[in-house]
């Protein structure tokens, strides 16, 4: 296993076994941990300064979530980046964003918008400042604010069911020079068919939004192909 930068941050409201878990996902989820890297208990409980246990907990509910998998006679191991995972998983995406951008223009009130403008204002400040980890924050915030603004509670639970599959490739994409100026315009697009209630502009340019990010990452991964014979990607 290589030298991971990832640290446990203590909370002490919060079980150890949650921290661990949160830990992990975390640097799962920035990369720290890379894809079709090997995961090992006793290695991660010395890093970590804990036993096995919550380890194994850990592990356990990152395989529900997807982040890890079980290959057999090697043990768990960070989930690969593939293109049919990117591409299913942000299909199931683009259909939620596109149904809640048209719900969200008859039923989102001045208030969203405002907290819309707003998270867009922000995010384009960490362009600026090439803080990704902002960018990431904005980004999730301003689709999470239109999944709100559609008053529907299942599909705001669906959206919550892939997120952090969906955060994942979108770290990727984000991390990428330039991509940041793109998701910028795409938002303030989406933003203007919500105001001017326009269904049928808003849902498409949810599903082009979508569809921008997947086709960027399978690039990304065309262009690394020393990243898919070292089974990282």
């Amino acid at each position: 296993m290589s030298e991971e930068k990832f640290t446990m941050q203590i909370n002490e409201y919060q079980p150890l076994r949650d921290i661990v878990l949160q830990t992990l996902r975390n640097a799962i989820l920035w990369g720290e941990l890379e894809p079709g890297q090997r995961l090992m208990e006793t290695q991660l409980g010395e890093k970590l300064g804990v036993s096995r246990t919550p380890i194994r907990e850990a592990i356990r509910k990152l395989e529900i979530e997807g982040l890890i998998v079980m290959v057999p006679r090697k043990g768990a191991q960070v989930a690969p980046f593939t293109k049919k995972d990117i591409a299913d998983v942000l299909e199931v995406r683009a259909g939620l964003e596109s149904l809640a951008a048209k719900l969200a223009t008859t039923r989102a009130d001045e208030q969203d918008f405002l907290k819309l403008k707003l998270a867009i204002t922000e995010y384009e400040y960490a362009v600026k400042d090439k803080n990704i980890e902002q960018m990431i924050q904005k980004d999730v915030e301003f689709h999470n604010i239109i999944f709100k603004a559609t008053n529907n509670e299942k599909l705001i639970q669906l959206s919550h069911n892939i997120q952090e599959q969906v955060l994942r490739y979108r770290i990727a994409y984000l991390k990428k020079a330039d991509e940041g100026k793109k998701v910028l315009m795409e938002h303030k697009a989406i933003l203007d068919a919500l105001i001017n209630k326009d269904e049928q502009l808003a849902a498409k340019l949810a599903i082009e939004h979508i569809d921008t990010q997947c086709k960027s990452i399978i690039k990304y991964i065309d262009s690394t192909p020393e990243l898919i014979k070292n089974n990282k990607i």
